[in-house]
């Protein structure tokens, strides 16, 4: 049965933006002064486009939000095996919001931001891994 065009365009932007957010996090820790932050808030974004990418690609609506928890619990009634990665992902939550505005009394360390992102990899491909080549950016 051939895949619907509108779903897998969806499902497909969905996880651009997520490998997007990957680049750019990546891209971030890159300069003389690396920008930590700024990177553990594109991993943090990557992990959620990616379970968002996930439930758009098995027509399951989502609320407009940031919680990790939240989406992988829906992610995990169609796929419990992504429990694991899902339940160590959890805690990149907070960066969706810390650090964005004054008044945090420091910044993440590289490692911090190093270990973030390896993480948004982590929940990124095995996404990936579990939908059709078709949807892939």
């Amino acid at each position: 049965m051939p895949l619907d065009p509108e779903l897998v365009a969806e499902t497909r932007a969905w996880l651009s933006r997520a490998r997007r957010d990957l680049d750019t996090a990546a891209f971030e820790l890159t300069a003389a002064l690396p920008f930590a932050a700024d990177a553990v808030f594109h991993a943090q974004q990557a992990a959620e486009k990616a379970l968002k990418g996930f439930l758009t690609w098995h027509s399951s609506p989502f609320r407009k939000t940031h919680n990790l928890e939240e989406l992988g619990e829906q992610c995990l009634q169609f796929e419990p095996a992504l429990k694991p990665v899902i339940d160590r992902a959890v805690p990149l939550t907070k960066y969706a919001w810390k650090y964005r505005y004054p008044g945090e009394p420091e910044e993440p360390s590289q490692q911090e931001a190093e270990a973030a992102l390896a993480l948004a990899r982590e929940v990124y491909d095995a996404v990936l891994a579990r939908l059709p080549e078709e949807v892939r950016p």
